[in-house]
């Protein structure tokens, strides 16, 4: 692990640290702008900053984001949370700004127990994205705590871990169309987990999130954040889609 200069690495026990950044291009009115927008010049100092969280062993991926809500998604994952914070600020620093973002760690959920190690490692240090998935879209979600029957966190164990077990059959259906990555995020950030998909098609994206709302841990305990969606690709593809590059 390269931590960062004078910084003692900050890193869960087991896992990985994982921040998305949604971010907006911004103008500048700098006198170095190659471009009529202002944005021309950035693109070296965003692919420079990608480069420095890649040489200190973190995994960056990028995607283009489609509407209204960020340009540009920078996904991070890795060691050291000081890396990552670097990486923002060295963003920020080369004319992006952050509208949005989510903080989670890779874990084994309590359901997933009893998965063969090669699954655990995979989902504790994932390798992305994964080749041949360029549609990609992010949403947070918690498990609802209604002070009625809808309270998750009220059933028994058995029971949650049944729904957990029919929840991820539905997933399973999608074994080579889609690539899902659950990542915690209690006490870190507003929801309780995020979770990052990667599929072939963008309707592969909408077919298994429509067709996992069905099974009941979703129909009645399920509670969703905003959605994002965007276009994966290298950095510099990424950034000739904002046209910046």
């Amino acid at each position: 692990m390269n931590s960062e200069p004078g910084l003692l690495p900050v890193g869960p026990s087991v896992g990985w640290n994982v921040v998305h950044l949604f971010c907006r291009l911004r103008a500048s009115n700098d006198e170095r702008a190659g471009s009529p927008d202002g944005t021309q010049w950035r693109a070296g100092e965003v692919l420079e900053a990608i480069e420095r969280a890649r040489k200190s062993d973190h995994q960056i991926v990028t995607a283009a984001m489609i509407g209204h809500k960020a340009d540009l998604c920078v996904l991070g994952l890795g060691p050291d949370l000081s890396v990552l914070r670097s990486l923002q600020t060295d963003l920020r620093q080369a004319g992006l700004e952050v509208v949005d973002s989510y903080v989670s760690l890779t874990e084994i959920s309590e359901y997933a127990s009893g998965v063969p190690e090669e699954m655990k490692q995979a989902r504790l240090y994932p390798v992305l994205p994964p080749d041949g998935m360029p549609a990609f879209c992010f949403y947070p979600m918690s498990k609802r705590r209604s002070p009625g029957a809808e309270n998750w966190y009220r059933l028994p164990y058995d029971d949650r871990l049944k729904l957990m077990h029919a929840h991820g059959a539905v997933g399973r259906e999608f074994r080579g169309r889609v690539l899902q990555l659950v990542t915690g995020s209690t006490g870190l950030d507003d929801y309780e987990w995020g979770v990052t998909l990667f599929g072939v098609h963008p309707d592969d994206l909408k077919d298994c999130v429509y067709r996992m709302r069905f099974d009941e841990g979703s129909a009645v305990y399920a509670e969703f954040g905003p959605f994002y969606t965007g276009i994966v690709g290298d950095a510099e593809d990424v950034l000739h889609r904002l046209g910046v590059a």
